[in-house]
């Protein structure tokens, strides 16, 4: 694709002042409540302990620092005021450029998540070793959110291959996902499986303003997620009058105002509590004295062709709280349907609506349910669990070894 104007090329901030051993590139607002930057938060810190420190970078908005340095990270953020999702993503990538251009000849490792970071780090001749962190692919994730062009979107296709197989190593948080990763052509021993992770917290004190019964959905609100299925559904539990539905989404957005006003329409908006941009902390009470969790992902193909492995599922378990989530491959990779919470086909509301209505009669069965959501965490999903493998991860593609 072309490159943007020059005049984004760079981006006023002070230069570099440590040397880089390596290089975390994120095409995501860091830091935030999203999934993406808590998982950018646990692989950066793994990096960087690895490594002894580097340079993170990253998207900020207009409240965040555009430079700042935390012991031996450099934090740089790329933040300007473009309304075109490609104009912004290219301009992040020149700036990219810029900043390796500083610290190229101390950088021994790169961890990129994105093609956007991926075509800066890779383009050139390159001494350091790279590692592509493969959540998602804007060729099937764009068209849900913009509107694309069909040459526009080969041309992405095209940057997605040449990230694929130009990089040395390729991390897939799913077998599913690296499943779609292996459909390009890539060699299977390319490809390491870490899954996402959960910490489990202490137990924390019920909000004072909780219902005394209600279910949670938490994280972000796009159309793939399934909250417009989630309220028909629960719109046909208006005889259960006690129970509440919990909305904690990420952030307030114009998909946020579509739906309050969707449940109003329904009329389970006096049913409905809605919460935005909650920290981990505030958001923790919220989730744990929660009946249950649901994830309704809706059957599209962002969800079946490349994928996913929502952390809000891990993030329930590892709180003892069960899951109600849409049966696909990559859910079924983490929640077994009877034993950590239910599977349910996907975009069917008189369904969820059955199981939820069934599960919470049975507050006993939901008890035993968590406790066994927890157990499952504790034996394989913490992030420790993750970023150990990570970092062995590393040490291989340093010592030109072959990953385990």
């Amino acid at each position: 694709m072309s490159q943007s104007n020059s005049k984004f090329k760079t981006q006023n901030s002070k230069f570099l002042q440590l040397n880089s051993p390596s290089l975390y590139a994120a095409f995501d607002v860091f830091p935030s409540r999203k999934g993406a930057a808590i998982h950018i938060n646990q692989f950066s810190r793994a990096l960087f302990e690895k490594m002894n420190g580097g340079l993170l970078y990253v998207l900020g908005n207009e409240k965040m620092p555009l430079y700042q340095i935390e012991n031996n990270v450099e934090i740089v953020r790329f933040y300007a005021p473009f309304n075109n999702y490609l104009e912004r993503a290219i301009a992040f990538s020149n700036r990219l450029n810029a900043l390796i251009v500083e610290c190229e000849s101390s950088l021994k490792l790169c961890h990129f998540r994105d093609i956007w970071s991926g075509v800066s780090i890779l383009e050139r001749e390159h001494k350091y070793k790279t590692i592509f962190e493969v959540n998602a692919f804007p060729s099937i994730e764009l068209i849900f959110t913009y509107n694309i062009a069909p040459e526009t979107l080969l041309k992405i296709r095209e940057q997605e291959k040449f990230c694929l197989n130009k990089c040395d190593q390729i991390i897939t948080p799913s077998h599913s996902l690296k499943e779609k990763v292996l459909s390009y052509g890539v060699r299977d021993e390319k490809v390491t499986v870490i899954p996402n992770g959960a910490n489990i917290l202490k137990s924390a004190q019920r909000p004072v303003d909780a219902p005394q019964r209600y279910i949670i959905y938490f994280g972000a609100l796009q159309a793939w997620q399934g909250v417009d299925v989630l309220l028909r559904a629960f719109a046909r539990l208006a005889d259960l009058r006690d129970l509440h539905l919990v909305i904690c989404a990420s952030h307030y957005s114009r998909r946020a105002k579509m739906l309050e006003k969707f449940a109003e329409k329904l009329g389970v908006n006096e049913r409905v509590v809605w919460r935005y941009n909650l920290n981990e902390e505030q958001l923790a009470p919220w989730r744990e004295h929660a009946l249950l969790s649901v994830a309704p992902l809706t059957e599209c193909s962002r969800n079946i062709e490349q994928g996913c492995a929502p952390l809000k599922i891990l993030e329930s378990m590892a709180s003892g709280v069960p899951v109600v989530a849409s049966d696909f491959p990559s859910v079924r990779e983490i929640l077994a349907d009877g034993e950590h919470g239910r599977l349910i086909n996907p975009d069917r509301p008189g369904e969820l609506a059955r199981v939820i209505r069934v599960l919470v009669q049975y507050p006993e069965k939901l008890k035993e349910m968590g406790e066994r959501a927890r157990k499952k965490i504790e034996a394989g999903f913490l992030w420790r669990n993750s970023t150990d493998k990570l970092i062995g991860l590393y040490e291989a593609i340093l010592d030109n070894r072959k990953p385990q």
